[in-house]
């Protein structure tokens, strides 16, 4: 166990790091990610609040759909990551990082007050509830048993509220953090134990923790806040210009609009690779090199990977670099 954000987080249980990595990805595994901050948001003006903080484009969202979307300052720079997910219950249901979890409140709150002034009609409200992550390909076939709704129609990104195995209030999400299918199922923290254990006695499933949950998200190129994105990283340099709204980028409604939207026509100066390496695993900060010794980048994320069988890796290189396929020294950049 260790401390994360104010959490006693679990590294890995019974299980080795390495087994739990590989029985995600052939079966599936339960995380528990109650440290995540969840939010509602309530209000005639929910939608225009969150985009006044987000890049997202909320307001085309259907009804129970989410997107993965990015709290920018007005510099450009990435306060967080967070899935928001316009629901039909007359609110936004917003996710975001454990360890962003004061200043993310703090900057909604913010925001609130001075919405509030302006006669906005929108409030938050923190959630206490529980959440449990099942991620891997055989997630679908345990948790049908548990809901009756079908989820083949559950698609992507898209969530419904349900009973799951007899407990009610839970709202399920299939989304993760893992590459693989998954869930995220918001549960009434009095009901997480009896979730857990029924879930574990599916012989499918096992606990997993930190140690899986890093390597698997490395494995799959999701980006970890704080290490590989912070108020340093644009979107574009994160190669995350994908989730800013068309319409969004149209408007230039949302902070650090006027350094982003020049960003995405012209190029910045580094950009966010993945990396392959020989030797032993590169870490965070170590730097990147071209054929002449000249540090052209550094690394922001590396590991093993158990499933390549190779070190895998991400960070930032000057953009010259950043489409080449190229060996610079022990590392093999990998195109975009």
């Amino acid at each position: 166990m260790v401390e994360f954000a104010g959490w006693s987080m679990p590294v890995q249980y019974k299980d080795s790091h390495i087994s739990s990595h590989l029985h995600t990805r052939h079966q599936c595994s339960a995380f528990d990610v109650s440290h995540m901050l969840q939010t509602k948001v309530y209000g005639k003006d929910r939608v225009k609040f969150i985009e006044s903080l987000i890049v997202g484009d909320i307001a085309e969202l259907k009804d129970n759909q989410g997107t993965l979307s990015l709290f920018t300052n007005a510099k450009g720079g990435i306060m967080d990551d967070l899935i928001v997910t316009k629901t039909d219950q007359g609110y936004l249901y917003v996710v975001s990082n454990a360890g962003c979890a004061d200043k993310d409140s703090a900057h909604m709150k913010a925001k609130l007050q001075e919405f509030k002034v302006a006669g906005h009609d929108v409030d938050l409200e923190y959630l206490e509830e529980s959440l449990i992550a099942l991620q891997g390909p055989s997630m679908a076939g345990v948790l049908q048993e548990g809901v009756s709704d079908d989820l083949n129609k559950l698609t992507f990104m898209s969530s419904v509220l349900t009973p799951v195995f007899g407990i009610r209030g839970c709202r399920v999400t299939r989304c993760g953090y893992t590459g693989e299918d998954g869930v995220e199922i918001s549960v009434p923290p009095g009901s997480v134990i009896a979730l857990m254990e029924r879930l574990l006695a599916c012989s499918q499933v096992k606990l997993a923790g930190l140690g899986a949950r890093d390597s698997l998200r490395l494995e799959a190129g999701l980006c970890l806040y704080g290490n590989d994105i912070d108020e340093t990283t644009t979107p574009v340099e994160a190669s995350l210009v994908w989730t800013i709204g068309k319409r969004r980028r149209q408007a230039r409604d949302f902070p650090g609009a006027d350094i982003i939207i020049p960003q995405i026509k012209a190029k910045t100066q580094r950009k966010r690779v993945g990396l392959i390496s020989t030797g032993p695993p590169i870490r965070q900060h170590t730097p990147i090199l071209s054929l002449d010794g000249r540090i052209i980048g550094e690394v922001t994320s590396g590991c093993p990977s158990p499933c390549l069988k190779q070190n895998v890796a991400m960070g930032y290189v000057e953009t010259s670099f950043s489409k080449l396929v190229c060996q610079l020294y022990t590392f093999q950049l990998v195109g975009e």
